[in-house]
């Protein structure tokens, strides 16, 4: 784990505002520590008359400063407050967003359907890990419905149809039970608008779909199929089945047998009409429903931001692997252990990812770090004694594809000082060249690239990984090692000096039994 950060995500869609207080601890572990709904339909009037009434706007600016005292009494240190559909097409929902703001102090974005398919995308692709490439997810809310259709993991196609529950249900002025006629009628209103968006549906009987929302998650109860590891999933043929005896039931009806809320129990009905109309035009078979949408997607995304070092813009992503390539090139020739070299580098760039709430360096210093501890030993090539200063002098002096300006030097200043053989200072070429907010980033960055080197002292690559616990003033080490292998936890309380002396925390080492890594 690393430095904790407390993070807050708020998604104000068209049938409830939803909150969500997460805990990080490095970008892998979250833990949602609030998850809290306010039943507040902003979808209200919002479809049908573009207006959101006074009564709306007042309930919603109460939830959201209830909002406000968890956050604080989380200390949360970023958010990110979003509003769906029903913001987009009210003509007023700038005086909602006023009221939030008098209220709370917390500002709301209204995003757009793309945004808001691209978050709900996002949050798929965490839940999922590699387990699946869907074919389509799609997010079914009150305002609309948001169709993504992807080949082997890229997104071809992004529809999003008018086709919300309540929506539907202020358009066809429907208050409970759905007879014949009623059902009839919304099927072919779905149909009409999946034609012309969709006129050659693909036939994805056999693909993985996914389906977002609460609705889904509502209706999954309904017609539970197989689980997809451990995520549920509908069954298509039962949700069928079942539709009609869930159609037939009023609201009151429906709480009672489905254990549902109000607001839910309204549109549950219609959410089915859509889904299994969807499901024929497409010929789904089933529907994995993973339970997360854009609440989650913004979540993880604040955690990105809070952790992520790595290269984002295209950019930055071609000039990284241009550097990489002339390091580990230039390395190579040099006849470097390239297997203890990559080691190094994982371990470093782990510490850093950990700690980036308190060091706030960027994806330039990761890449820094990274071409270091690739090159922290090519010194040896000119003699083993003094390698470090050798390792410095031959990396100011060489080509090496896209290592220039500011990055040479921070390079060359981090090889030098990686084993404490010397301290950075004044009368080092490479440490003198650079401003003195780039001398800092050295210095911490070489008291990481010390731990990591020391960790994999050994040349065995026998250390899976390090966690870093940060509580008060105090740094603890997780060392997760391969069992049998010895830990010189001294020595590595001996190369943390720097790394004590520049984040100011006492930092202490210990061994993780094994059986820990394994879960």
């Amino acid at each position: 784990m690393a430095a904790r950060v407390h993070l807050a995500a708020i998604d104000a869609g068209s049938n409830a505002i939803r909150l969500a207080v997460a805990r990080a601890t490095s970008p892998e572990r979250v833990e949602i520590l609030e998850s809290e709904r306010a039943a507040v339909r902003l979808g209200h009037n919002a479809f049908t008359r573009r207006w959101l009434g006074d009564d709306t706007m007042s309930r919603a600016a109460r939830a959201f400063r209830r909002f406000r005292d968890l956050m604080d009494r989380h200390h949360v240190v970023a958010y990110r407050a979003v509003a769906t559909a029903a913001a987009r097409e009210a003509r007023n929902y700038r005086r909602l967003l006023d009221r939030i703001r008098k209220k709370s102090g917390i500002e709301v974005e209204v995003i757009s359907s793309e945004e808001e398919a691209r978050l709900v995308c996002a949050a798929v692709r965490r839940a999922l890990g590699g387990r699946a490439q869907p074919r389509l997810i799609f997010d079914l809310g009150g305002g609309s419905l948001e169709m993504n259709f992807f080949e082997r993991g890229v997104l071809r196609h992004r529809l999003a149809l008018p086709l919300g529950t309540i929506r539907l249900m202020e358009t066809y002025a429907i208050e409970g039970a759905v007879d014949e006629d009623g059902a009839r009628r919304l099927r072919h209103h779905i149909l009409s608008l999946l034609r012309s968006a969709l006129p050659s549906p693909p036939n994805l009987s056999r693909a993985i779909t996914v389906a977002c929302g609460g609705n889904a998650e509502a209706l999954v109860r309904l017609a539970a199929g197989p689980l997809f590891g451990k995520v549920p999933t509908i069954n298509v043929r039962l949700l069928r089945d079942q539709m009609w005896r869930l159609l037939e039931l009023d609201v009151a009806g429906r709480m009672r047998a489905f254990r549902v809320r109000r607001d839910r129990a309204e549109v549950m009905g219609i959410a089915a009409i859509i889904l299994t109309t969807m499901a024929d035009w497409l010929s789904l078979r089933s529907m994995l429903v993973p339970g997360v949408g854009v609440r989650e997607g913004l979540l993880f995304a604040l955690v990105a931001e809070q952790y992520s070092g790595a290269a984002t813009s295209v950019e930055e992503k071609a000039h990284a692997a241009e550097l990489l390539a002339g390091v580990q090139g230039f390395a190579h020739r040099l006849h470097y252990d390239a297997r203890h070299a990559l080691q190094v580098a994982r371990l470093a760039l782990s510490l850093f990812d950990q700690l980036r709430p308190l060091h706030e360096m960027g994806p330039g210093e990761r890449l820094a770090l990274e071409a270091a501890a690739l090159l922290h030993d090519v010194g040896h090539f000119v003699h083993r004694k003094s390698h470090h200063r050798h390792g410095e002098y031959l990396i100011r002096n060489a080509e090496i594809p896209g290592l220039r300006g500011w990055r040479r030097d921070m390079v060359a200043a981090l090889v030098r000082y990686h084993n404490c053989k010397s301290e950075p200072q004044l009368g080092h070429p490479s440490y003198a060249t650079l401003d003195g907010a780039r001398r800092r980033q050295v210095r911490r960055l070489t008291s990481l690239l010390r731990i990591a080197e020391k960790l994999e002292s050994e040349h065995a690559q026998r250390i899976a990984g390090a966690e870093v616990h940060v509580s008060g003033r105090r740094a603890i080490f997780l060392i997760h090692a391969v069992p049998g292998t010895r830990l010189d936890l001294a020595g590595l309380e001996r190369k943390a000096k720097l790394f004590e002396k520049e984040f100011r925390l006492h930092a202490e080492f210990r061994r993780a039994q094994w059986k820990e890594r394994a879960a």
